[in-house]
This record gives structure tokens, C-alpha cells and sequence, in this order.
């Protein structure tokens, strides 16, 4: 008897990166568009933002509707320096908002926020609670935003300790594993306030191991990002378009390996049935 082919359980591992994180609303777009389903995303920083928005609602139109409007003026509240210059109420009233009030168990998909202790140096993966709690503490830049506290803990990003969870999204079950680097260095890029400075040094320490990422992911999708600021938050709309240009390229490569792990486990037992 021929063998029946399985699907794979598809994953998203959606990275850090700031504003440049909104092109993973484009990625996720054309995705959807070719018929490759989402079964899992597990996301860091500005990659946890994006992956609650559209598990909140898994509707496209939502989520290039908020980039529209999204202005940083909106939930930067500047708080005098001890540790943080952000206080990050703001955002967290406006995540919560987002997300419906939903919790992460809620959501219409599994999702995985990943947070860094700044106390232990430990990775926090929030797969049930509070959604803007966890969120909050994803996206703290260390300098910038005040650490989130969390039962005992001050969380920081979750690109500190793991840039492209690769790992985590595989350990939610994925088969198939579609990783999304927001982060390039830029070389010649201008480094011209405290935020500038933070940004760069966490991602030249970060840059080495995302190589392992890469290894560990089928697909790494790169958009050509160098020539945006992770703080430029109002040139969403090209930078979610160049999300959408970095996967359409890279389609073809997708659907071909998915192809080829079919073949590979066909006539195999579909664990999640």
C-alpha cells in the first residue's frame, strides 16, 4: 500500500530587531498566500509583539492596519534614568488592547514569547499568563526600557539570549521550522544617541550566534533591512513590503523542502493524530 503523506506541523522562529521586526507582518502575509500554514511561532522581542497581534486575530488586514498607525510617540513614555528610560506602561496598556485582553493560552494559535532574567541570565518562555506582562519583558531593551518584574524576576529582551528562537519553536512541536532575521548589522550605519549605541552592541555580540539559528532552521528568511534604524518607526509600510519581497523570493525553496519532507515521511504515523 503506498504511503500516505504527512504534513509538517510548520513553526515560525520570528526575530529581534526593533521597527524592523514589523516586516514579519509581511512574511507572515505572503506565507498565507501561498497556503503554507502557521502552526506554531515562537518569537523575540518586537517577534513576540508580532506573533500575539496575529495570534489575537490571524487577520492580515488587522495587522498591516495597526503598522499604519503605529507611531512610537504613542507609547514611549521617558521616565528619568535609574534603569531604564522608558517606563513601558504605555506600550503595556496599548499590547493589552492588541491582544483583546486575551491571555497567551487564548490565542488562536500556540505562541511562545521568550524573555531574558537580567538577574540569572536564564531564558523565560512564556507559553500560558499574561500576555502584555510577558510582551513587556520580550521587547525591554537593557538601558532603554525599565526591566518588567515578574514573580521574583526582571525580565529583559528576549533577543539577549536568543535572538531567532529557532529552538523553542521546534521544541513546541514544529516539523518544519521557517526562521525570520530582522537584525543586519549596519556596517556604515549612524550611531548617534544612547539608543543607537545599545542597539549596535547587542547585535554585533548577537551576529556569531545566529549562524546556529541558521543551522537549525530549514529556511532562514533574511530581508534587506541594513538600510533601516531598529528606532525608524515610520517607514512601517516599506519595511513590511520588503518582508513580503524576502519571502516571495524564497517561496519556492520553501515549498520544495516541504515537498521533500513529505517524501521523507511518507507512510510515517502522524504523531498529533
Amino acid at each position: 500500500m503506498e504511503g500516505k503523506y504527512l504534513e509538517p506541523k510548520i513553526g515560525l522562529a520570528l526575530g529581534s530587531g526593533g521597527a524592523r521586526g514589523f516586516s514579519h507582518i509581511g512574511v507572515i502575509s505572503v506565507l498565507k498566500k501561498h497556503n503554507i500554514p502557521i502552526h506554531f511561532i515562537a518569537g523575540s522581542s518586537i517577534g513576540s509583539l508580532i506573533a500575539v497581534l496575529y495570534g489575537a486575530g490571524s487577520n492580515i488586514d488587522r495587522l498591516y492596519n495597526i503598522a499604519k498607525v503605529f507611531k512610537s510617540k504613542f507609547y514611549l513614555d521617558y521616565v528619568v534614568p535609574k534603569m531604564g528610560l522608558i517606563s513601558g506602561k504605555r506600550v503595556k496598556e496599548l499590547i493589552k488592547v492588541l491582544s483583546f485582553g486575551k491571555k497567551i493560552e487564548e490565542l488562536d494559535i500556540p505562541i511562545a514569547i521568550i524573555a531574558t532574567d537580567l538577574l540569572t541570565g536564564e531564558k523565560i518562555v512564556f507559553l500560558e499568563g499574561d500576555i502584555p506582562t510577558a510582551v513587556r519583558g520580550s521587547i525591554s531593551i537593557p538601558g532603554i526600557f525599565v526591566p518588567e518584574p515578574w514573580e521574583g524576576r526582571l525580565l529583559v529582551d528576549g533577543g539577549v539570549i536568543d535572538r531567532i528562537p529557532v529552538s523553542v519553536v521546534k521544541e513546541m512541536g514544529a516539523d518544519f521550522i521557517i526562521g525570520v532575521d530582522v537584525s543586519p548589522i549596519k556596517v556604515s550605519g549612524e550611531v548617534s544617541t544612547i539608543y543607537d549605541v545599545i542597539m549596535q552592541s547587542i547585535e554585533i555580540m548577537q551576529h556569531e550566534l545566529v549562524r546556529n539559528r541558521e543551522i537549525a532552521s530549514n529556511i532562514m528568511i533574511r530581508p534587506k533591512l541594513e538600510q533601516f534604524n531598529s528606532r525608524n518607526f515610520t517607514d512601517l509600510e516599506k519595511i513590511i513590503q520588503i518582508g513580503e519581497e524576502a519571502t516571495e523570493e524564497i517561496i519556492p525553496e520553501i515549498l520544495d523542502q516541504i515537498e521533500e519532507w513529505k517524501e521523507k515521511n511518507s507512510g510515517k504515523e502522524d504523531k498529533n493524530t
